[in-house]
């Protein structure tokens, strides 16, 4: 920089008031040299004690210098004049501290530049902090021109100090980055639970909703269409037009036992009372095919790409192959009683049935026994769900006498933890936008649980139907839930939040707060 002599480095806020205080040129001890070699003794720096020698003195135990295995920079102790980040105590002392450098055109420390970026860095101003710095800027000023980096003035790097407890937060917090980089600077949502809305925001009503534990007659489709089995119909409701298009009728000598939508979202499968297996084009409202294998009714459908299961009261699951010529392609036997429950996992690599027998099973796509087989649950499992956050792990639920939700890794087959819920646990579904999942109820409470996972708290309780809440789907975006209930009413619930990574003008288009009451036929 000696070389160069058309350049002038600009002198800092802290030389600025330095100067301003007194008149005499700056000595050896405050060029900017010296300040690199601050830290080593000196006999120019005799009149100030430096800091091996303050070490070097019997230090009290509030003044004692902890050392370390490595140089850690500390903040607590900075000269933050010199990047205009310190704090003044009144607005009075930063007119008369910023005078020469605010006419110069420097950012004055009470900038919102600086007051974000010194949140950011030290946390929010309270009143010790403020103090503290406020005396170490008199100390600065009242220094004039002795070396920047000593003791006096309080040195730019320290050995080590403790990290204040508002910066470990800031780092480490779960909160929105917003509020853990700039605590005080933007409205705070408070460290307390979600809330959750305990009242739905949206009810359809639903004439003929059968009031049976064993059918699955609702089901959301990745195209943001809600299928739903009314007495021998089954209708379809968009959820962004809120359009009802009734798609098939199945006669007077048959009922609808289950429905549900193949992943892409186009195809429908309906489960009849006669044992019959329907493929439907939900864009055409055209029937593809009609598979008759079953003896009994089926109650139960799970898709897997092109491949159907179903589950039926005659005990046996069968694979349909819907680009094969035949009715199915294997049949699996095992459950003593109906098959009520069955889902694929996300990988599409195990199924999971649940019968009246009071038996969970799981299969492998080539299996035609099962593979893993638990038999814990003392009522009917209907209720099953595949975490979509951690491989193998299974939850279900089991029926009135039972009453409770087993957690299960199927890796390992493990058995890892049991729930009592006081109730007949009707279904299951985990959230795909945090670790949580929802239970639906029947006898006695008739109540929706959310809950938090693996600790299995509970993050709200709602109530409103006046029958067992047998089914249960989730929306497309993960934020909704629909429940249905034999007292003929669709309720919809917001209960999870949104994927971080999604913005809130994408979100499904019934998310709305305002309540609606219409029907769905």
């Amino acid at each position: 920089m000696d070389h160069h002599h058309h350049f002038t480095p600009p002198p800092s806020p802290m030389e600025n008031t330095a100067a301003g205080a007194s008149s005499k040129p700056p000595t050896p001890a405050s060029t900017p040299n010296s300040r690199l070699a601050s830290g080593a003794p000196s006999s120019r720096h005799s009149a100030t004690p430096s800091h091996a020698s303050t070490t070097a003195s019997a230090p009290t135990p509030a003044s004692r210098t902890v050392y370390s295995d490595r140089f850690i920079p500390s903040r607590t102790g900075s000269n933050l004049a010199l990047f205009d980040l310190a704090p003044s105590p009144s607005s009075s002392h930063d007119a008369a501290a910023s005078g020469p450098a605010s006419s110069s055109g420097s950012a004055p420390a009470t900038s919102p530049y600086c007051a974000l970026l010194r949140a950011a860095l030290f946390g929010p101003d309270t009143p010790d902090r403020v103090a503290s710095s406020a005396t170490a800027c008199s100390s600065s000023s009242s220094a004039g021109a002795s070396a920047v980096g000593t003791p006096a003035t309080g040195n730019i790097f320290r050995f080590k100090a403790e990290v204040p407890q508002n910066a470990k937060r800031a780092l480490f917090s779960g909160e929105d980055e917003e509020d853990a980089l700039f605590p005080g600077i933007f409205t705070t949502r408070g460290a307390g639970p979600r809330k959750i809305p305990r009242s739905p925001y949206k009810v359809l009503d639903a004439p003929a909703l059968q009031d049976d534990f064993y059918l699955n007659l609702v089901d959301w489709s990745s195209h943001n269409v809600l299928a739903v089995g009314l007495g021998n119909c089954v209708y379809l409701w968009n959820a962004c037009s809120s359009k009802v298009t009734k798609l098939c009728d199945l006669g007077v000598d048959d009922n609808v036992c289950s429905v549900g939508w193949a992943q892409r979202g186009t195809h429908l499968a309906v489960g009849t009372n006669q044992g019959k297996v329907q493929i439907w084009d939900a864009t055409r409202c055209k029937r593809l095919r009609t598979m008759e294998s079953h003896r009994m009714r089926v109650g139960a459908l799970a898709w897997s790409s092109s491949l159907l299961s179903s589950g039926s009261r005659d005990k046996s699951i069968l694979h349909h192959d819907i680009r094969a010529q035949e009715d199915y392609v294997s049949k699996l036997t095992g459950h003593k009683s109906e098959v009520c429950g069955l889902k694929w996992s996300y990988d599409n690599r195990q199924l999971a049935s649940g019968g009246n027998d009071n038996r969970l099973f799981v299969w492998n796509p080539h299996s035609v026994q099962p593979v893993l087989k638990y038999t814990e649950h003392t009522a009917a499992v209907k209720a099953i769900a595949w975490s979509p956050h951690l491989h193998g792990l299974l939850a279900s639920g089991g029926g009135t006498a039972d009453r409770c939700i087993r957690f299960w890794n199927t890796t390992t087959n493990t058995h890892l933890s049991c729930v009592d819920t006081g109730s007949q646990v009707c279904n299951l579904v985990w959230s795909k936008n945090v670790n949580e999942l929802v239970s639906t109820h029947g006898y006695s409470q008739n109540q929706i649980i959310v809950w938090r996972y693996p600790t299995m708290s509970k993050l709200a309780t709602l109530t409103g139907h006046t029958y067992r809440v047998l089914y249960l789907a989730i929306s497309p975006d993960g934020q909704t839930i629909v429940t249905g209930a034999g007292d003929e009413t669709l309720r919809f619930w917001n209960v999870f939040p949104s994927p971080k990574s999604q913005s809130s003008d994408s979100l499904s288009c019934i998310g709305g707060t305002s309540f609606v009451r219409s029907y769905i036929r």
